[in-house]
């Protein structure tokens, strides 16, 4: 009998712990705003295409988050997207607001991104260089 409990009580704390991570949503469009050469943002561009959609996905879910850093930047970030994520059908998607910034220079982090976001969960993020190239080829295009 202690043989069985111990089982469902292992049991139930393995499904507690599968279903307390954070739950993901169904990534349905990013609209984009790119900083021109005055510095200004452009007019937003949507993208919804499934092969653009699912390529920034896998990207965003590589950051390295650092929860609830605020961090405040020399200069405007290179872009702005916000991510459109459903999580039930029924209910409006919810936004996400991101500010990133490209590394053009040369050093330790040359070629990666750093990212803030507005959801605190996340704040601060940075982003290696292979991740980043598919940010600024599918955000910057």
């Amino acid at each position: 009998m202690k043989k069985t409990m111990s089982v469902i009580f292992l049991f139930t704390i393995m499904l507690l712990a599968a279903c307390s991570g954070q739950e993901e949503g169904v990534l349905t469009r990013v609209d984009v705003q790119k900083v021109d050469k005055e510095g200004d943002y452009e007019e937003v561009v949507m993208i919804t295409d499934n092969e653009s959609i699912e390529l920034l996905k896998k990207a965003f879910e590589d950051i390295k988050w650092s929860p609830y850093t605020v961090i405040n930047m020399a200069r405007k970030a290179n872009v702005k997207a916000t991510l459109f994520l459903e999580f039930d059908e029924n209910m409006p998607e919810r936004l996400y607001e991101y500010e990133i910034w490209f590394n053009e220079s040369a050093g330790a982090g040359a070629g990666a991104a750093e990212i803030v976001s507005n959801n605190e969960k996340e704040g601060y993020g940075e982003l290696d260089k292979e991740n980043t190239n598919i940010l600024r080829k599918n955000l910057l295009n």
